[in-house]
């Protein structure tokens, strides 16, 4: 359900919102692959997440463009 939550609050922003949502997980993502390179990483389900999660922010971002 978590997921759900997610999605509606992102279809609730705008380009310009969707696009600092986009560069925020882009730098959790990072963060994660730092992490895990380090030998750090205690969940590593998480870079999964925010993989998933960049890519549901540029399907929005792609229709919202069309």
């Amino acid at each position: 359900m978590k997921t759900i939550e997610y999605l509606k609050t992102l279809r609730g922003k705008d380009a310009a919102g969707l696009k600092d949502e986009l560069a925020a997980l882009r730098r959790e993502q990072f963060n994660l692959r730092m992490q895990a390179s380090m030998g750090q990483m205690n969940q590593p389900h998480l870079t999964r997440d925010a993989r998933k999660n960049v890519a549901r922010v540029k399907t929005l971002l792609n229709q919202k463009s069309q």
